[in-house]
C-alpha cells in the first residue's frame, strides 16, 4: 500500500501548531493538526456533496443521507454506532448544507482508533435498504413540516431562495421539496451513496492531542483499501443577473410583520465576501451599530434585526431579517433601512465604527478556534468550500487591511434594490393556518402577492 503523500503545510497561530495536508492513493485527503492543549481530539469527515449536487426532481438526497449514515452498517447493527461513542465518553453529530455534508466526532485522546474504524466503516459498508430509507424518510418529512410548513421563519427563508435564484441549485432548500422527499427510491439512495461517499470526494480532518504518524497509519489501515469512485462533473452554473426587485407578501399566523431581504452576494472565496461580512457587522452586529440602534433601540420599530452573508462556494445572498413591533409595518422598516444603506453607499461608514468592528471580528475569529472542534470545523469548511484550508490563516490579515472605502465600495456593488428579493409575512387573524394548502415550494407562493 502506498503511503499518504504530504501535499501542504501551514503554521497555525503563534503557538508552534502546524496543519498538514496529506493525500492517499485513493484520493482521500487527510488534514491533521496536533494540539496537545487538552487530552481530546475532533475527528471530522467532510464530503464534497450538498444540495447543490442534486438535480430537479431529486432534491433532499444529501440531507436524507445525513440521517441514513447513523443507521446500520454491515458490521454494526442499528443504534450501535452512537452507543460505542457514548461508552467511550464522546459524542457525534452531522450537518448538511448546499456545498457539503460533514460528520463530527469528539472523543478522549485514547479513542482515536475507534473513530477511524467507525467512520471508515460507514463510508464503505452502510446498509442502504428499504427499511432504513423509509424510516429516515418519515423523520425528514416530520422535520420539514416542523421547520418549514409550520414555522414562519423557515417558510420565509425557503421562499427567499426560491425567488432569488432562477437557475442555480441554491434555488431549492437543503431539506428538499416535500414531493421529492416522498418519492426518493431505495435505488436513488444506493446510487447516491456509491457515487458521493467515496474517499476521493472526502477530507478527513483530525485536530487535537494526536500523534501525527500514528494517526496517518490508522487512517491508511482502515481507509486504504476503499476504492475511489467516478465523481460526476458539475458544470459551473451562473445565475442570471437580477435586474429588478422581487417581492412577495404572505398572510401568516404572526403577531406582527416579519421582514426578510436577500441581496445578491459574492461567493466564499471572493475578497468581497469578507468585506461585506465586515460591513454587515458594522451596521447591525451589536447594540451600538447604527441600523440596530436606530430601528431597535431608538425608534423601537423592530424587536430585532440582523444580517449575514451566506458562506456558499458560488455567489449567494446577503440576508437581512427581523420582526416588527406592534403598530409598525415591514414597509416602514424597509424605508428606514434603505436610507441607512443609501448613506453608506454615498458617504461610507464612520471611521470609529470601522475600528470597533475590526476588533469585534478579530475577537470572534480567534474565539471560534479555541477548541479542537472549532479548529477542525474551520479547517474543514475552508478546505471544502474555498478549496484550500490555508485561506483560513489569511483571514486576520485581510480583516486588518479592510478600509472604510472598501466597505463603501461593497455597499455600492451589492446593496442595490435592483438586485434584492424581499419576503414579508403579515398577520392573518381571519384564517386558521391549518386551512392553507400544503406548499412543496415548486408551484409558487402559498398565499400572497408576488411583485
Amino acid at each position: 500500500m502506498n503511503p499518504a503523500q504530504l501535499v501542504s503545510e501551514h503554521a497555525f497561530g503563534k503557538g508552534g501548531l502546524r496543519a498538514r495536508m496529506y493525500q492517499m492513493h485513493n484520493g482521500l485527503r487527510v488534514l491533521l493538526l496536533r494540539d496537545p492543549a487538552a487530552p481530546v481530539f475532533a475527528y471530522q469527515t467532510w464530503f464534497r456533496v450538498g444540495s447543490r449536487h442534486e438535480r430537479v426532481g431529486k432534491t433532499g438526497m444529501a440531507h436524507l443521507f445525513e440521517h441514513l449514515m447513523f443507521n446500520e452498517t454491515e458490521n454494526h447493527p442499528q443504534g450501535e454506532f452512537d452507543k460505542l461513542f457514548e461508552r467511550a465518553g464522546g459524542n457525534t453529530n452531522a450537518a448538511t448544507w448546499v456545498d457539503w455534508t460533514y460528520y463530527q466526532d469528539d472523543l478522549p485522546a485514547s479513542e482515536l482508533e475507534l473513530a477511524v474504524k467507525l467512520e471508515s466503516e460507514r463510508m464503505q459498508h452502510l446498509v442502504v435498504k428499504e427499511r432504513p430509507v423509509e424510516t429516515e424518510r418519515g423523520v425528514v418529512i416530520s422535520e420539514r413540516r416542523l421547520r418549514v410548513e409550520d414555522d414562519v421563519d423557515g417558510f420565509m427563508s425557503e421562499e427567499l431562495f426560491r425567488l432569488a435564484f432562477t437557475e442555480h441549485p441554491y434555488h431549492w432548500p437543503t431539506i428538499g421539496w416535500m414531493r421529492d422527499i416522498e418519492n426518493i427510491s431505495v435505488q436513488d439512495a444506493v446510487e447516491f451513496y456509491r457515487t458521493y461517499y467515496a474517499p476521493n470526494n472526502a477530507t478527513v480532518v483530525v485536530v487535537g492531542d494526536i500523534d501525527e504518524q500514528n494517526t496517518l497509519a490508522l487512517i491508511e489501515k482502515y481507509y486504504g483499501h476503499i476504492a475511489a469512485q467516478q465523481i460526476p462533473p458539475h458544470a459551473p452554473i451562473v445565475e442570471p443577473v437580477q435586474t429588478g426587485e422581487r417581492r412577495a407578501t404572505y398572510k401568516k399566523p404572526v403577531m406582527t410583520d416579519k421582514l426578510l431581504i436577500g441581496y445578491k452576494a459574492p461567493g466564499f472565496s471572493d475578497p468581497d465576501h469578507l468585506r461585506l461580512d465586515f460591513l454587515s457587522d458594522l451596521l447591525m452586529g451589536s447594540m451600538s451599530s447604527p441600523i440596530y440602534r436606530d430601528l431597535v433601540i431608538e425608534r423601537e420599530l423592530m424587536s430585532g434585526i440582523s444580517g449575514s452573508v451566506t458562506p456558499f462556494r458560488d455567489p449567494g445572498l446577503y440576508e437581512i431579517g427581523g420582526s416588527l413591533q406592534r403598530g409598525h409595518s415591514a414597509t416602514e422598516a424597509l424605508e428606514i433601512l434603505d436610507a441607512h444603506l443609501e448613506h453608506v453607499r454615498r458617504q461610507g461608514p464612520d471611521a470609529v465604527a470601522v475600528e470597533r468592528t475590526r476588533s469585534r471580528l478579530l475577537t470572534s475569529f480567534y474565539g471560534n478556534l479555541r477548541t479542537a472542534n472549532g479548529k477542525a470545523s474551520s479547517l474543514g469548511e475552508y478546505e471544502t468550500t474555498a478549496g484550500d484550508y490555508r485561506v483560513l490563516f489569511d483571514a486576520p490579515d485581510e480583516i486588518h487591511k479592510i478600509t472604510a472605502r472598501d466597505l463603501q465600495a461593497v455597499a455600492e456593488r451589492y446593496l442595490q434594490t435592483s438586485g434584492r428579493t424581499v419576503i414579508i409575512a403579515e398577520p392573518d387573524e381571519s384564517q386558521d393556518d391549518s386551512d392553507e394548502d400544503e406548499d412543496d415550494g415548486q408551484d409558487g407562493p402559498l398565499s400572497g402577492v408576488l411583485h
